[in-house]
């Protein structure tokens, strides 16, 4: 069998395509058997749907769900909460274009709320990034955008937090915890600078009430997202050709990571009244995700809470980290407020103890088994090894979107296994043209 394993192009796919290409030519003379895709096509780079459309092409191919694959899912199902997170992130990466000339979203009322309600408004702290190619009014607009998108994002993430209180989630809603007197607002206990307290549709009395207009923009918004065929054609590859994870001989693979405690031990997440942890957790989430097609009324409207809990819950086997801190970022001073502390299975990584552990609960042979997941980018640039406790974990998110490159130092990895032996191959920006490939068994 020849096989390759990819993850987290977020986009980027004239890199991809590069990748395989030179994978196929110089390390396996030919095509695979089958492509392993583990996770996040979307978002920071402009061409999603290219690399949807490649997907879809694959004659064997499975998909574990990223992060940001979740959270466009839950967009195109009518999610509201995901429709604000996937709209507000275009906005804030310069990357509308993928939502209004290819998926043909209808951005009018938002951005005739964004004018007339945020006309005066200081916006300067939603300046899109990478956005030197627009022009001033342009700019502006989008600013204006996504900050209309931002609190709409707030108010409905605290309806649905309370709605759920299982997701542990309320401890988020921070719109009422502002003093814009002061100009602080208190975070867990303590009290931090406000950037910004310019929020003319945020109703000091009731923070979370949408306004008439917010709530016509979100219906509309969820309309537009549930009503595209091309999205939904797109979405459905991950119910039908994916999972949330996949044992795949002596391989497990998965997007981000197994939710672990300080200790070593597996870490119990609450779901619907039950606990769970390790694959019985992976099978409950992965059990949710896909009754959002035969479910209905109360049940139905679950599911889908549950695809936005899995885009930013600290549980959540896709997330990984202790908060969404999408509010800190944008309003405050202090980077120590924003800092979002990763799960303690990353600290565990070379911890043979600590990997068996999940090695056994997923009922594979700890001796001979391999994790390979992404998620994170590797640090290529400060000496990061991809490769974890002697082979146990493989990390292959390298950066593979031009948006990470300046982090990981690379553009990408892609794990080949053929003859019994795996090699993981480095790749340099397309224009470099260039890669290093590193036999690991």
């Amino acid at each position: 069998m020849k096989e390759i394993y990819v993850s987290d192009p977020h986009g980027q796919y004239d890199q991809l395509i590069a990748n395989l290409a030179m994978v196929r030519q110089n390390v396996l003379h030919g095509f695979e058997d089958c492509l392993h895709f583990i996770g996040d096509v979307y978002d920071r780079g402009p061409c999603p749907d290219l690399v949807m459309e490649e997907l879809l092409r694959q004659p064997t191919i499975d998909v574990q769900w990223g992060n940001h694959d979740i959270v466009w899912l839950g967009a195109a199902l009518g999610q509201p909460a995901c429709v604000a997170n996937v709209v507000r992130i275009c906005a804030r990466y310069n990357n509308l274009n993928i939502l209004k000339q290819v998926y043909g979203i209808d951005l009018t009322p938002l951005f005739y709320l964004a004018k007339y309600a945020y006309k005066d408004i200081p916006c300067d702290l939603f300046v899109p990034k990478e956005s030197g190619d627009l022009g001033d009014e342009e700019r502006r607009a989008i600013a204006r955008g996504q900050k209309a998108m931002a609190i709409i994002q707030f108010k409905i993430e605290a309806k649905i937090s309370r709605e759920n209180p299982d997701f542990n989630l309320e401890r988020r809603n921070l719109l009422h915890c502002i003093d814009y007197e002061k100009r602080l607002v208190t975070i867990e206990g303590a009290e931090y600078d406000m950037l910004d307290i310019n929020l003319p549709t945020v109703d000091r009395d009731d923070p979370y009430k949408l306004t008439k207009e917010e709530q016509e923009v979100l219906d509309h918004l969820v309309r537009e997202f549930t009503n595209c065929a091309k999205l939904q054609r797109h979405i459905m590859l991950f119910l039908e050709r994916g999972s949330l994870y996949k044992i795949d001989g002596n391989m497990l693979l998965f997007h981000a990571c197994v939710p672990m405690n300080p200790d070593g031990t597996l870490m119990e997440v609450e779901m619907g009244g039950q606990k769970y942890k390790g694959r019985a957790l992976f099978d409950a989430v992965d059990a949710r995700v896909r009754s959002v097609l035969t479910a209905t009324g109360p049940e139905r409207k679950r599911a889908l809470d549950v695809l936005w809990y899995l885009w930013l819950g600290e549980g959540s086997p896709l997330f990984a980290k202790s908060k969404m801190a999408t509010f800190e970022l944008y309003f405050c001073s202090d980077k120590n407020i924003r800092k979002e502390k990763k799960n303690a299975f990353y600290s565990l990584l070379d911890n043979e103890e600590a990997l068996d552990t999940i090695f056994r609960d997923f009922g594979m042979n700890p001796a001979t088994s391999h994790m390979v997941c992404g998620h994170t980018p590797i640090k290529v640039k400060d000496g990061e090894d991809p490769v974890k406790c002697d082979g146990k974990v493989i990390m292959i998110d390298g950066g593979m979107s031009k948006a990470y490159q300046g982090t990981s130092g690379i553009a990408g990895f892609t794990l080949v296994s053929q003859n019994e032996k795996l090699t993981l191959v480095s790749h340099q920006p397309v224009q470099a043209s260039s890669a290093h490939a590193r036999e690991l068994k």
